[in-house]
């Protein structure tokens, strides 16, 4: 039983590792989408998208792994979730499919007509996205009704006001995230104007990680417990207080002309504490007031199975991943492309 439990507590930790991986990398590649609106020049649009093209279409391969690997380490959790969000879901694998394919097909594009109806598609596929990962947080976060093993809701019980409030808040934070990134990879005039776009984004970033904080405790008893609790509230409050301290280093970074980088690292650091504060809101449940991370796995000899090859493969997907960052990193040359 120990040795279940111990793989089952690695498999969580894995796919959480996944999910946080991909938020921050196809985070800020979403918010250039989500950005793309406030720059009509070409040159511009152009510019920006090579900053992301060399690493872009890597980043989904950790979706893949954390909805593969909830598949495979928690079948009943998969089950269960899947149908409640199915709409959502939908909606965010045409969007990518739709971006990526805009991605491509933009850059040959004939006719100025052509290009603008790529470019429409570039732009809705990555808010629709990020407005739809959102929502699905929130409609696991504000819990899914089960009945005996399978999903007992309705088609529409993922649409709530906590639910479009997760999506507009991660839509924020995706843009912010992009403009960051840009700053650190641009320079010039188009550097100063997002500059001052990360700016505004992360005003809307701290609005919406304040009121979805503020809004989870109401969710569920079990959430308040958590963080309110005796003595939970000592391991607990920690992360606030680090978050509204990043809040301020942040703040203070964007208006700092010299220093590119340090607003993007302190934005994956916000993001990571976002996401343990997440962590501590659920933990161990699969499904939110539902079954926890026990219930929903699969045998320990199938979890033992995958895990073999998951910290072979971990690995190598990090290492590629690394280096095709470390090979891209500096600033962009405008004069160049990788198309």
């Amino acid at each position: 039983m120990f040795y279940s439990i111990d793989l089952t507590v690695a498999w969580a930790l894995l796919l959480a590792f996944s999910v946080f991986v991909y938020v921050v990398l196809d985070g800020f590649d979403l918010g250039i989408g989500i950005l793309y609106p406030f720059f009509r020049e070409k040159s511009d649009r152009d510019i920006m998208m090579n900053s992301v093209a060399p690493v872009w279409d890597g980043n989904e391969t950790w979706l893949v792994l954390g909805g593969g690997g909830l598949f495979a380490a928690f079948p009943l959790a998969y089950a269960v979730i899947m149908p409640a969000v199915y709409p959502a879901i939908i909606a965010m694998l045409l969007a990518l499919i739709f971006r990526g394919v805009a991605f491509e097909y933009r850059w040959r594009a004939s006719s100025r007509l052509s290009k603008r109806a790529w470019d429409a598609a570039f732009i809705g596929g990555s808010v629709t996205a990020a407005l739809a990962q959102g929502i699905i947080l929130g409609a696991f976060l504000q819990g899914i009704e089960v009945e005996g093993r399978a999903y007992a809701g309705g088609w529409w019980d993922w649409l709530t006001p906590f639910s479009i409030l997760c999506g507009v808040s991660v839509v924020a934070g995706y843009a912010f995230l992009g403009a960051c990134w840009l700053n650190m990879k641009l320079e010039g005039e188009i550097q100063h104007r997002v500059r001052v776009m990360a700016r505004a984004f992360f005003v809307a970033t701290i609005v919406g990680i304040v009121a979805v904080s503020l809004a989870t405790p109401f969710l569920g008893a079990g959430y308040a417990a958590r963080w309110f609790g005796w003595p939970q509230i000592a391991l607990t409050a920690p992360v606030p207080i680090l978050i509204g301290g990043i809040a301020l280093l942040l703040l203070r970074s964007l208006f700092h002309p010299t220093r590119d980088r340090l607003p993007f690292i302190l934005g994956l650091v916000l993001f990571a504490l976002c996401f343990l504060g997440l962590g501590i809101s659920i933990w161990p449940l699969a499904i939110p007031q539902e079954i926890t991370i026990w219930e929903a796995a699969a045998p320990a000899k199938s979890q033992l199975f995958m895990f073999v090859g998951a910290i072979v493969l971990v690995p190598i997907i990090l290492a590629y991943t690394g280096y095709a960052y470390w090979v891209f990193r500096g600033k962009l040359d405008p004069e160049k492309g990788y198309h």
